[in-house]
């Protein structure tokens, strides 16, 4: 008996770090860094190599949230057994396996998301229905969301109204502000995450004025840096700021991918004493794997495939993917980082006017990303079934 769930446990985990790897080649591995490889600002294999080590950090401070969502929010009234977390590893593994071969960016969450709730069901769990709500209210505004900001911004950044040092200076002061907020493992007590505003803040002010004047702080210094750096050489400035915002989006995929692939495993490791923080660590091992070794194929196909990017437009994409990102992290959101960043790539592409925008590339995209979420939710409970029915 005991070797017996030893090996399920293994196989389990297995599973899982197939899924991190599929994640890293696919989702968090290939886009943050894609409006910057097409901008020319960094080279695809440098950009698998930093986004490796970035998400692997981003899963150990800041995945908890959007781990434990997946691992026990998306199913009520039971727990998820070992081989119901195998088969929607395996069936959300294998969706994302192919759409990286196949040079289309499977929405991972959308794949996880719909194979979890499959097994569940199959399970004779009961639908988390304010959990879909969250969920899905997060996914229908991203592409509007996502690519209207990075419509608007690129629009300012290109254009002749506003002058560009000043407005490239205070869109960095937004980014400072944002990240001032962010949760962090480290700086909170056990358990928990607090952001660097908070902490730097609690003795300021009651009410949250502290934290809101740390983060104006922070924001001004990031202003006046960038500021200063465009002053001395705009376009390399303008390349820092760009990988600045490609590495904060990949730190921001850690956080949230990891989830999607150990989310799973939370409720059959903790009945055994194996901590969360460890499950973390193996996953963003697993995202670092993916990234080295998968990634290349798809940073390439983003880079290339959906638009044309120049620094200003590319920079107008990462920030909205950087604020939607951080918000699902915070709320504990699956979210595919596919969709945010595909959006965000096209609405700062058509600023430009159309700007090499494949029309058709999207199309496939949407139907993958809508056929992932069904299929992977319907062989999840037609697999799960049948293992049960067969047992």
């Amino acid at each position: 008996m005991v070797v017996a769930t030893a090996a399920t446990l293994l196989v389990a985990a297995a599973a899982s770090l197939f899924m991190a790897w599929s994640i890293g080649a696919g989702s968090s591995g290939s886009t943050p860094f894609a409006p910057a490889v097409g901008a020319n600002a960094i080279s695809v294999m440098r950009a698998g190599l930093v986004v490796g080590v970035l998400g692997l950090l981003g899963a150990i401070l800041q995945g908890a949230n959007v781990t434990e969502a997946v691992g026990t929010e998306l199913i009520g009234g039971v727990t998820l057994t070992a081989v119901a977390a195998i088969v929607a590893l395996v069936t959300a593994a294998a969706l994302v396996a192919v759409g990286v071969f196949a040079g289309y960016p499977i929405a991972t969450a959308f794949t996880v998301t719909g194979a979890v709730v499959g097994v569940g069901l199959a399970l004779g769990g009961d639908p988390a229905w304010p959990k879909y709500a969250e969920i899905a209210t997060l996914w229908v505004l991203t592409p509007f969301v996502g690519g209207g900001v990075a419509y608007g911004v690129a629009r300012m950044l290109i254009g002749e109204s506003l002058p560009e040092r000043p407005l490239t200076a205070a869109l960095a002061g937004v980014v400072g502000a944002i990240l001032a907020n962010v949760g962090f493992a480290l700086l909170g007590p056990a358990g928990e995450q607090a952001s660097v505003a908070s902490v730097l803040g609690a003795g300021l002010g009651g009410s949250g004025a502290g934290p809101a004047a740390v983060s104006v702080a922070i924001a001004a210094l990031v202003s006046v840096a960038v500021y200063a750096d465009l002053g001395r050489d705009r376009e390399g400035a303008q390349r820092r700021f760009l990988l600045a915002m490609g590495g904060l989006v990949a730190f921001s995929a850690g956080g949230s991918q990891v989830g999607l692939a150990i989310g799973p495993l939370v409720p059959i490791f903790s009945e055994v004493g194996v901590p969360l923080w460890a499950l973390l660590v193996g996953g963003g091992v697993g995202l670092l794997a993916g990234s080295w070794t998968g990634a290349p194929r798809m940073i390439k196909a983003l880079a290339q495939d959906y638009a044309s990017m120049g620094p200003r437009r590319s920079i107008s994409a990462l920030i909205p993917s950087f604020a939607i990102a951080q918000t699902a992290v915070a709320f504990g959101i699956p979210v595919s980082f596919n969709e945010i960043i595909v959006s965000a790539i096209v609405g700062a592409g058509y600023a430009a006017g159309d700007a090499g925008v494949s029309r058709k590339k999207m199309g496939y995209t949407v139907l993958a990303w809508i056929g992932s979420l069904v299929g992977a939710f319907v062989l999840g409970f037609g697999l799960y079934s049948a293992v049960d029915f067969v047992a």
